[in-house]
């Protein structure tokens, strides 16, 4: 047998469309109506290929798989390939993602539309899988839409073919510094190949031990967030991801993702959501959860997830976020009776501190760190990302236009930031800050991975040297020995470099990040890091609302902004940025003009333009202003409240 076939690599299973699909729509008379779903026969070949051509030399093999069982191979040598032919049932425009290895060069992928070439990659020797993705290909009702892989110097495998809808938004970078412009441009098509084509059938409960699944589903609005060998999105991820989500279009899927983490949320479960969702959005992946009181769950994601619906409403102005009522709910219930449910171990006085079991992930853990070992009552992530929620819920409540509740919650993260800073975090700083307890009440010091970034990141911290202390110590923990060995929890720094102003530093992880796509993750299964999800997504995000600092406030119609480019970064443009239902553009030239652009046919925007520092003078389109200040998280600012109509362009300077 032929080497293509025998040569075992670690296999993973990709969830893909397994039977045409059709997608349910709304008719005239308001009742559901299916209409076709472009679909590719056979994407993971576990049908030995039906629907497919191939060459002598070519075929479908066992072995080599990436998911499934099988694979499609091409034997060393030119002329062999494996190639399938669908005619689209309507319009649309799709990315075409499919995982690839290849022994030698040479080897192609293939799009072609009604015979002629939209794209081929060739690809390079690597033998491991590897997605590869060719993007934007629109069709029109009728088309004949060519998929092919082309043999290389040495053996093609290829597997798990996906369709995903081309990306509704498409913002664009442009720099004096190339880098950040071929990093974004990378991240958001490599974003937008994880996403889900609704409609489309495919396995639930795939697993590193079921890599078959065990049956199908009709997927929903949704994208991958979490590992590539299992058929789910995971909270933890997908929370992370959300920014990166709305900045290419991905607005249902975020909604939907989250509604149904709110309903999984239940008084059975204590008011935990479940760690892990199928494609379908519906049903919970099978090896994270075996009873309603044996499944993971972690108490930061039930945080985060509130914390990120009030971000979903502010870049989008959604009224679903605050007027659903299962929504809601799920708000009230994670920042109230969750907590009331989950806080008896240690005495935090008149505040209420969310707690795990310490009996590991499957009983409720403290923390996002799996290997902080069991025993954990609190932790950094968790109480910093309560914190976080609170505010969010302040924000939910004033949209909702509750401003008494808003108020409280206002009361009550202030509270709770006041008793961290006293008396929960200690005295000490760097190596000595507490970080978390026991449940016998003991704190604990030193590094802690997620539970100690999560606290300068949520900025539970009050601002100050002590702040700035535990931000060395933490640089200096993740460049030694103990730094964090998986790349998912590495997409956390920026972040949290940013929000603390730390500009170049924040900017070093992202180029690190990026520079590392192609090395092999931890995860043997999981292919380069490139391929996790969180990589490509947060590094959109990480862009817009790190390097740019646009901060939207969709519903009120303001955006804030606030340069935080790195050393020597001339300037940078974000273009067609989606806020509420328009786009803003906006450009920084140092840190003292910023340019922005609303690009609507109608409303206006009040943007407040924000330069760090006590500047003795600012301008509006070259008109001298009164100077303002504020200090924001310890911070002085300059800034301007120019209000800019649709199509209007306007430009804030600083000087002095």
């Amino acid at each position: 047998m032929k080497p293509s076939r025998l040569m075992l690599l670690t296999a993973v299973a990709v969830i893909v469309p397994m039977a045409p699909a059709l997608s349910a729509t709304a008719s005239a008379d308001g009742t559901s109506a299916a209409r076709p779903q472009l679909t590719i026969p056979d994407p993971g070949f576990e049908n030995g290929g039906t629907g497919w051509t191939f060459t002598s030399g070519a075929g479908v093999g066992t072995g080599n798989r990436h998911g499934g069982e099988r694979f499609l191979y091409l034997d060393a040598g030119a002329g062999k390939s494996g190639q399938v032919t669908v005619v689209a049932p309507r319009n649309g425009s799709y990315d075409f993602s499919a995982w690839i290895g290849s022994a030698g060069t040479g080897g192609t992928y293939t799009v072609r539309r009604n015979g002629q070439t939209v794209q081929t990659i060739t690809l390079p020797q690597h033998p491991g899988y590897a997605r590869y993705t060719i993007s934007g290909v629109t069709l029109k009702t009728g088309d004949r839409l060519q998929i092919e892989f082309g043999s290389g110097t040495a053996w093609v495998n290829a597997d798990d073919l996906m369709i995903s809808p081309a990306a509704s938004a498409d913002p664009k970078v442009t720099s004096s510094d190339p880098e950040v412009a071929a990093m974004f441009d990378w991240a958001k098509k490599k974003a937008n190949s994880w996403t889900q084509l609704p409609g489309t059938v495919g396995p639930v409960n795939v697993d590193e031990y079921q890599v078959g699944g065990t049956g199908t589903a009709t997927y929903g609005p949704t994208y991958w967030a979490g590992y590539a060998n299992r058929s789910a999105y995971y909270s933890r991820d997908m929370t992370h991801q959300l920014a990166g989500a709305h900045l290419i279009g991905l607005d249902d899927e975020n909604e939907n993702m989250l509604r149904s983490y709110a309903a999984s949320a239940t008084a059975e479960h204590k008011y935990f959501p479940v760690w892990s969702l199928n494609f379908d959005a519906k049903t919970y992946l099978s090896i994270d959860y075996k009873t309603p009181d044996n499944f993971v769950r972690e108490v930061p994601a039930t945080f985060e997830l509130v914390e990120k619906a009030a971000q979903a409403y502010l870049w989008t102005g959604d009224r679903r976020y605050v007027d659903d009522p299962a929504l809601w709910e799920f708000y009230r219930h994670a920042t109230d009776q969750f907590i009331d449910l989950h806080n008896s171990a240690v005495d935090n006085g008149k505040v209420k501190v969310a707690e795990g079991t310490g009996n590991g992930i499957f009983q409720g853990a403290a923390s996002y760190n799996e290997q902080d070992g069991d025993g954990l009552a609190e932790a950094g992530d968790g109480i910093a990302s309560e914190y976080q929620a609170y505010l969010a819920m302040a924000v939910l409540a004033r949209g909702k236009g509750d401003t008494k509740l808003a108020k409280t919650y206002d009361k009550k993260a202030a509270d709770l930031k006041k008793y961290f800073n006293d008396k929960w975090s200690g005295t000490g700083t760097g190596a000595d800050m507490v970080r978390a307890y026991t449940l016998s009440g003991t704190p604990v010091t030193g590094w802690g991975k997620e539970n100690s970034v999560f606290m300068p990141m949520k900025q539970i911290i009050d601002p100050g040297p002590r702040n700035d202390a535990y931000l060395d110590y933490i640089q200096q923990q993740e460049l030694g020995p103990n730094g964090s060995p998986n790349i998912e929890s590495t997409t956390y720094l920026p972040d949290m470099f940013f929000k603390n102003n730390r500009n170049d530093t924040a900017w070093q992880w992202m180029k690190k990040i990026y520079g590392e796509r192609e090395i092999q993750h931890i995860n043997s299964s999981q292919g380069p890091n490139g391929d996790y999800p969180e990589v490509s997504f947060t590094l959109v995000s990480q862009t817009v609302q790190g390097l740019m600092g646009i901060t939207p406030d969709a519903p009120n119609h303001k955006v804030t902004t606030q340069s935080r480019l790195p050393s020597g970064m001339k300037w940078l443009q974000a273009a067609d940025v989606p806020i509420g239902t328009g786009s803003v553009t906006v450009r920084h030239d140092g840190a003292t003009k910023t340019t922005l652009t609303n690009n609507a046919r109608k409303g206006s925007y009040q943007w407040e333009a924000r330069f760090a520092g006590v500047h003795k003078k600012i301008t509006v389109n070259g008109v001298p202003q009164r100077v303002h200040t504020k200090k924001v998280d310890g911070v002085t600012y300059t800034y301007a409240t120019p209000t800019v109509r649709a199509g209007a362009t306007t430009v804030v300077r600083v000087s002095g």
